[in-house]
């Protein structure tokens, strides 16, 4: 649904960096995937075409967080730290 988005946190030797994939137009959604070791952040169509893709190593990921958008279009905190997106 527009309006969800993923954060992605990982450690890049020492330095954290944050990553955001967003489902940017009506009917697009954010799928994360987890294949061998690689964790797949997709924005995809309604009918499962991928749009972007983002891909990070699994060992180098610290924090993963989902934020789904409620039905009237605003994201729902989903735990600390959500809180002002």
């Amino acid at each position: 649904m527009k309006g969800d988005w993923v954060e992605i946190v990982i450690d890049a030797g020492g330095v954290t960096r944050t990553y955001e994939v967003v489902a940017t137009r009506a009917g697009r959604r954010v799928d994360i995937t987890n294949r061998r070791g690689v964790v797949e952040v997709s924005e995809v169509t309604r009918t499962g075409t991928p749009v972007r893709t983002a891909r990070f190593m699994a060992s180098r990921i610290l924090a993963l967080v989902e934020h789904p958008v409620t039905g009237d279009g605003q994201a729902r905190p989903s735990g600390e730290g959500s809180e002002g997106h």
